[in-house]
């Protein structure tokens, strides 16, 4: 089969072994693709030593049709068009433990906007709701809101019936964009007053649940916009991993930090994640009302122009490579 693999001078797209599912596992004939940064991490390793590395199929997330499943598949079979998330994806074929497939709904959503969804849902629905406890008539702040997992957040958090949502971003042209997916307040996290813009939104107390994407510059300052006893759930380190940590910020305002990655969860913990999600969020993406715009297609020999263009962030909504 055709995969995007990663080589010395970047990608290629080679031929390589069609997978065999394990036991737990489907193998899916692969129609389209969604694009996430942490790819462009991945993509970006052959030629800078990021993650990766020579011989790495890159992808993460995927849709298209079961055409084998392992003996221990649950709920299941040969035909089903689903949407997952795994390793490996942008190939023509691809392995999904079943605990990390969803059966794209029937009601004519086709498959390059089902390969949207299941990271940004999963994502943000074990941050907004089981990590941060979310409860109706809450505020709640995303930072970096422009991404397609961002912008799921917003979503969610208007769906859920959220006081107050505001979103971030360093791009002043996507202000009004992200108003017009749930956002009723987006501020520019490179702003020296984006804290104060905050708090004067919130009474002077700051918010309840903020959801950071970008760590690095904005770690403190986050701290000061989070309510007292008011809680934090980071979820992504885009603005840098490593950064001066005020602690004594941290204790004044109560603030309970939590750190989460699906790199360090065991298989069961991320098949509870895919399922509690998918209870509680189905209806809402049957009826449309969770969706993700959608900027570009590119089709899968240009895989090279979407990985640029996704370097450029210039896009609003997901990039998809459609195989």
């Amino acid at each position: 089969m055709r995969a995007v693999t990663v080589v010395e001078s970047g990608v290629q797209i080679v031929d390589v072994d069609t997978p065999s599912p394990k036991d737990s596992e489907v193998l899916v004939k692969v129609h389209s693709c969604g694009l996430n940064r942490a790819d462009m991490v991945v993509a970006d390793g052959g030629a800078h030593g990021a993650a990766g590395g020579p011989g790495t199929i890159i992808g993460m997330e995927f849709s298209g049709e079961i055409i084998k499943c392992g003996e221990n598949v649950k709920n299941f079979s040969i035909g089903d068009r689903v949407m997952c998330s795994g390793t490996s994806a942008w190939a023509e074929y691809a392995i999904a433990d079943y605990g990390r497939v969803i059966k794209i709904p029937d009601n004519n959503m086709d498959f390059v906007t089902a390969s949207t969804l299941p990271i940004a849902l999963a994502t943000m629905h074990n941050a907004i709701i089981t990590i941060g406890n979310f409860i109706k008539g809450q505020t709640i702040l995303i930072q970096g809101a422009s991404s397609g997992v961002g912008l799921m957040g917003l979503q969610i958090a208007k769906n859920l019936g959220a006081k107050l949502v505001i979103g971030t971003s360093t791009k002043p042209e996507k202000f009004d964009k992200l108003k017009s997916i749930g956002a009723d307040l987006v501020v520019n996290s490179k702003d020296k007053d984006w804290v104060d813009q905050v708090l004067s939104a919130t009474n002077n107390e700051g918010v309840d649940l903020i959801v950071d994407q970008l760590s690095g510059y904005t770690t403190n300052d986050n701290m000061k916009a989070s309510k007292i006893k008011g809680k934090i759930v980071n979820v992504g380190r885009l603005a840098g991993g490593n950064t001066e940590f005020n602690c004594d910020i941290h204790a004044l305002r109560r603030i309970n930090y939590h750190g989460v990655t699906f790199r360090t969860r065991s298989i069961s913990e991320i098949r509870d994640v895919y399922s509690k999600m998918w209870t509680d969020l189905s209806d809402l993406v049957v009826t449309g009302k969770l969706s993700l715009p959608i900027d570009k297609i590119f089709q899968f020999n240009d895989v090279a122009d979407a990985l640029s263009c996704m370097r450029a962030n210039q896009h609003f909504g997901k990039l998809v490579l459609k195989v």
